[in-house]
């Protein structure tokens, strides 16, 4: 056995030893979850009509919650819960659409509310990232998806790609945020651009790159062809933990049991759903449910905010979402790695069919 084998060995059953006691773990969240992320979908209206989103915002009605009561949710929860131990994601459609947005963020901001958000950063003018550093925002992840003519097609917005790279420095320039952050959905037409962009990235003082790969899920699902092959996914993965090792934070995103080949070696932590167990989302007609990528559905939504506390709902509901999903389906069941994905993310789950419509194991053949 070789010195490098006999390393890959030792690192394998280290691996196994952690994802067993995460497992074990997991099991304890389903009785006790543990509130760490809450959603608020604060509007579908977008500037941008994206040809992945997952809840297909763009230029559309969206039925909104009214600061009115935004405050009282935020008040409810404020009694209820410690705001401290939790982040608060804003998120939409493109947050700042609304015109009231720095109401409701001050309003969050005086009741010690730690809260961060996901944006196109087109809106981020220079007084707009003052406005989100003395309305307390901590953290953002702004897109880039390709090089300018490729994240404007992506996004079908002409000027998206100026507007967003103006809008980070508008933010780095203002300061005073723990974290700023781009995110990148790779798929099969920008693929080849992943080099460049970490050029690019490696240069400005951004905190983090987040790359991750085009879900089959909302507007995505109507285009095929820019879905991930198992060549690219397994480029990606050896893009990011090559580049790990160099001077600039590259990470995975959350989704996905990727394996022993590449757990921990793509992003911080191990793969764990957070849906219902450490995340939940009130959505933008006020439907409490969990990741906001999860397909809205009856069984799917946990109740109402304007009717349904949402202590209550977060304590005595989210069946659906605290059991495992392999459970459901034979070839899950079956499967010897089922104890460390539980099924796989919810929000890529064929509801309809009881099947993950993404299994890196099934289909790619990793470890």
């Amino acid at each position: 056995m070789t010195e490098k084998t006999d390393m890959k060995n030792k690192l394998d059953k280290l691996k196994l030893k952690h994802l067993q006691q995460l497992s074990d773990y997991r099991e304890g969240l389903k009785l006790h979850p543990i509130l760490k992320f809450l959603f608020l979908e604060l509007t579908l209206r977008c500037n941008e009509r994206c040809i992945h989103c997952g809840s297909s915002c763009g230029d559309l009605p969206s039925p909104e919650l009214s600061l009115k009561q935004y405050r009282q949710i935020l008040d409810e929860i404020a009694s209820d819960f410690d705001v401290r131990s939790f982040q608060l994601c804003i998120t939409g459609g493109e947050p700042l659409m609304r015109r009231d947005f720095f109401d409701i963020m001050e309003y969050a901001h005086s009741l010690n509310y730690n809260w961060g958000m996901t944006s196109n950063a087109v809106l981020i003018g220079k007084e707009e990232a003052r406005r989100l550093r003395e309305t307390g925002m901590k953290t953002i992840s702004v897109s880039i998806d390709g090089l300018r003519e490729t994240h404007d097609a992506f996004r079908r917005t002409p000027g998206a790609y100026d507007g967003a790279m103006r809008g980070i420095s508008n933010l780095l320039e203002e300061g005073g945020f723990e974290h700023v952050q781009a995110t990148t959905v790779i798929n099969h037409q920008n693929m080849h651009e992943l080099d460049a962009l970490y050029e690019i990235f490696r240069d400005i003082d951004i905190d983090s790159w987040r790359v991750i790969g085009v879900e089959p899920i909302g507007r995505a699902l109507l285009h095929p062809e820019i879905l991930l092959d198992q060549d690219d996914w397994k480029y990606l993965f050896d893009f990011i933990r090559e580049k790990r090792y160099e001077d600039m934070p590259v990470t995975y995103g959350c989704s996905h049991f990727l394996g022993l080949d590449y757990e921990r070696e793509v992003r911080e932590h191990y793969f764990i759903c957070n849906a219902g167990i450490y995340a939940a989302s009130i959505m933008v007609n006020g439907d409490i449910g969990a990741c906001l990528d999860i397909e809205k559905r009856p069984e799917t939504i946990q109740g109402n905010i304007l009717k349904d506390r949402f202590r209550d709902v977060w304590e005595q509901r989210f069946e659906i979402f605290r059991r495992d999903l392999s459970e459901l389906n034979e070839t899950c069941r079956s499967c010897e790695v089922r104890q460390f994905c539980h099924g796989g993310s919810t929000h890529s789950w064929d509801f309809d069919k009881n099947e993950q419509r993404i299994c890196f194991r099934d289909a790619f053949r990793f470890r």
